[in-house]
């Protein structure tokens, strides 16, 4: 199984942090799992300008590869301007239509205000619907004051990324089961 986190910040720490745990949630408690996380910060990704994804150099083809050939997808999106940003929407316009089709998506939001809660619900859902994902229905919320010098102060915060990741390889497992049946119903 292949799971890639996203973290779309392209400056802070604060979705990065979140991000970091979940990679050390996976790396220690699911090994078996290839796992990647991948720090938009780190990356040169070009804007997207129609191309098909496998047109593309570099950074850009690096990711955009990555996400076509995950199972799973933990998406981490800071919240600006009651908007998701244009580093994570350019990712979703650089990949097919239905790039995320039978792959699972689950979400980590962080902003500075409880009042940018359904940002994620009205704008990343429906594109993630869109391109054909699986998305959890849950999403982990978590605002500035749940951090604090670049770690999660609120254990609430970290019980419910620990059930994100949990809940997410569920859901692929579940998801390849029934494929399967599918499958073997058709032949």
């Amino acid at each position: 199984m292949k799971v890639v986190a996203i973290s779309g910040a392209v400056i802070g720490k604060k979705t990065l942090t979140a991000m970091k745990y979940v990679a050390e949630k996976m790396n220690k408690d699911f090994p078996e799992v290839e796992f990647d996380l991948i720090d938009l910060s780190e990356k040169n990704i070009q804007f997207s300008d129609g191309r098909n994804y496998t047109e593309y150099q570099g950074d850009t083809l690096e990711v955009t590869t990555k996400i076509m050939e995950a199972d799973a997808l933990i998406i981490g999106t800071p919240i600006f301007q009651a908007s998701i940003p244009g580093s994570v929407e350019n990712i979703f316009d650089l990949l097919p239509e239905k790039a995320l089709r039978d792959k699972v998506v689950s979400i980590v939001v962080t902003a500075g205000s409880a009042k940018h809660y359904l940002v994620a619900e009205m704008q990343l859902k429906p594109i993630l619907s869109y391109m054909k994902a699986q998305v959890l229905p849950e999403i982990v919320f978590i605002e500035g004051q749940d951090l604090f010098r670049q770690e999660i102060i609120n254990a609430d915060i970290n019980f419910r990324l620990d059930k994100l990741v949990e809940d997410t390889l569920i859901m692929v497992e579940t998801f390849k089961e029934l494929r399967k049946k599918q499958e073997d119903a058709l032949f």
